[in-house]
C-alpha cells in the first residue's frame, strides 16, 4: 500500500475544515499532517480540534518539514503568491485557494515558479471537479445549444462581517476577487474561449474595495457575456450560470456547491428537460481526489497555473474598466 499524501496547512482559516479536513478523513490517500498559523496558540487549538498531529511555530518551519509532500494554501488573497512560491521552492506540491494571486502579473510569476519546480500546482476552484461541472461542459461542447450567443453568470452572497479580511485592501480584498473569481471562471469555462472585458461598473464599500461589480464581456465569434459579483448589494443570494445559443439554453442553479442543492435545466426548441447528475461526494472531495491523482500519477488538472493566469487577467481588466486598480500583493508577513 502507498503511504498517504501528507499535507501541511498554511494558516487556520475557516475554509480548512470543509475544504480539506473533512474530505481528507474520507480519503485514505490523504493525511492532514501539520499546520502553522501566525498565532501559534490558534494553530495549536485548531490542530487539537481537527486531529492534526504536528503544529509548527511559523509558516517557514512548516515548509521546511521534509515529512510533508504538499501544502494547502488558504491564506488571504494577497498572500497566496508569496507563500505558494515559497512552498514550491521548498519542494512541495501546492493546492492554492482561489483567487490564485493578487493580480495577473503575480499569477505569471507563480506559474513560472511552478514550471521551474516540477511540482504540481492546482488552484482550488473546487466546483470544476464535480460531475455537475463536467456535464455543463459536455452540454456546451456537444453543439446541442447551437452557436453561442450569450453567457450570464452570477455569484452573490452577503458578507455581514465588517472586519472580514475579504474587505481589506492590504490583503487584496473585494467582491470581484472573492465572489467574482468564481463567476468569471464559470463564464470562461462554459465559453471555452477567452473573453475581452468591454465594460464594468463597481459599487464600493470603501475606497478601492468593491462590494459589487458587474462586468460585460465579448467572446470571439460575437457572443457576449455578463458577470455579476457581490458580497453586499440588493442581489442577496444568487449563484447561477446560464448559456444561450441559437438553438437552446442551459441554466444551472448553484454550480458552486451542487452537493447541497443544484438544478440543471436544458431547453432546446419546445423541449425542456431537467437533468440530475449522479455524484458520490462534495466538490471538495472530488477536488482532493484530483490533487492526489496529479501528485501521485501525473494526471492533468482542470485548474492548472496557465488557466489561473488567464482568470486573473480578466479580473484585472474588469477592475481597470470599472475605474479601479488591480489588487497588489500583500506586504503583511
Amino acid at each position: 500500500m502507498t503511504a498517504p499524501l501528507r499535507i501541511g496547512v498554511l494558516g487556520a482559516a475557516a475554509i480548512v475544515p470543509v475544504a480539506l479536513v473533512k474530505p481528507a478523513t474520507a480519503n485514505p490517500d490523504v493525511e492532514v499532517a501539520a499546520v502553522a498559523a501566525r498565532d501559534p496558540q490558534r494553530a495549536a487549538e485548531f490542530a487539537k480540534k481537527h486531529g492534526i498531529a504536528t503544529v509548527h511555530p511559523t509558516y517557514d518551519a512548516l515548509l521546511a518539514d521534509d515529512t510533508l509532500d504538499a501544502i494547502y494554501n488558504p491564506l488571504p488573497n494577497g498572500l497566496h503568491g508569496h507563500w505558494t512560491i515559497a512552498a514550491l521552492r521548498a519542494g512541495r506540491h501546492v493546492l492554492c485557494e482561489k483567487p490564485f494571486t493578487a493580480n495577473a502579473d503575480e499569477a505569471q510569476l507563480v506559474a513560472d515558479a511552478a514550471a521551474a519546480s516540477g511540482r504540481v500546482l492546482m488552484e482550488a476552484f473546487h466546483w470544476r471537479y464535480h460531475p455537475v461541472a463536467a456535464r455543463m461542459v459536455e452540454i456546451m461542447r456537444s453543439g446541442e445549444l447551437g452557436e453561442l450567443r450569450h453567457i450570464e453568470t452570477a455569484m452573490c452572497f452577503p458578507n455581514f462581517k465588517r472586519h472580514d479580511i475579504r474587505w481589506n485592501p492590504a490583503l487584496a480584498g473585494g467582491a470581484l476577487m472573492d465572489a467574482g473569481c468564481y463567476a468569471i471562471h464559470w463564464a470562461r469555462t462554459l465559453a471555452g474561449v477567452e473573453p475581452e472585458v468591454t465594460s464594468a461598473t463597481s459599487l464600493l464599500r470603501s475606497p478601492g474595495i468593491d462590494r459589487k461589480t458587474v462586468v460585460d464581456l465579448a467572446f470571439p465569434g460575437g457572443a457576449t457575456g455578463r458577470v455579476t459579483a457581490s458580497m453586499w448589494s440588493r442581489s442577496v443570494l444568487r449563484m447561477m450560470a446560464r448559456a444561450e445559443g441559437t438553438e437552446g439554453t442551459l441554466h444551472v442553479f448553484n454550480p458552486i456547491a451542487p452537493q447541497m442543492y443544484s438544478r440543471m435545466t436544458v431547453e432546446v426548441g419546445a423541449v425542456k428537460r431537467r437533468e440530475k447528475v449522479a455524484s458520490d461526494g462534495t466538490t471538495y472531495a472530488y477536488q482532493l481526489r484530483a490533487f492526489v491523482a496529479a501528485v501521485r500519477d501525473g494526471a492533468p488538472t482542470l485548474t492548472p497555473p496557465d488557466e489561473s493566469v488567464k482568470n486573473m487577467g480578466v479580473i484585472d481588466a474588469a477592475y481597470r474598466a470599472a475605474g479601479l486598480e488591480p489588487r497588489v500583493p500583500s506586504t503583511i508577513a
